[in-house]
């Protein structure tokens, strides 16, 4: 049978109290963590990094062909730098501002139930 809590004004047993405010606690916890791990700029930046190394190392590695075929520009170089920069931008930005978890509150508790 499940726990029934009492209504607004009742006064609630202590244990009880103790283990509603055990569950927020943990609830928050679990939000924060899934907030911070799917924040959308951790993916981009990732990925952004990923293909800048990528396609830097491309261009490092391009032969005068490569070069002459860009009119003398060593596109996929400065293409890698530019995706790395934009990359390494979005995790600084990560860094600064983090992601505020969502408030759990006891009706959240009680619903979990």
């Amino acid at each position: 049978m499940a726990e029934q809590f009492p209504h607004e004004g009742e006064h609630r047993p202590a244990s009880s109290e103790k283990d509603l405010q055990r569950e927020v606690a943990e609830l928050q916890n679990q939000s924060a963590t899934a907030a911070r791990l799917f924040d959308i700029r951790r993916i981009i930046g990732g990925l952004f990094v990923l293909y800048g190394v990528i396609v830097t190392i491309a261009g490092l590695t391009a032969s005068d062909a490569d070069i002459d075929k860009a009119v003398g520009v060593n596109i996929n170089l400065w293409t890698g730098l530019g995706m790395l920069i934009l990359g390494l931008l979005f995790l600084l930005w990560l860094k600064l501002r983090p992601t505020e978890p969502p408030e759990v509150t006891e009706e959240d508790v009680r619903e979990q139930k």
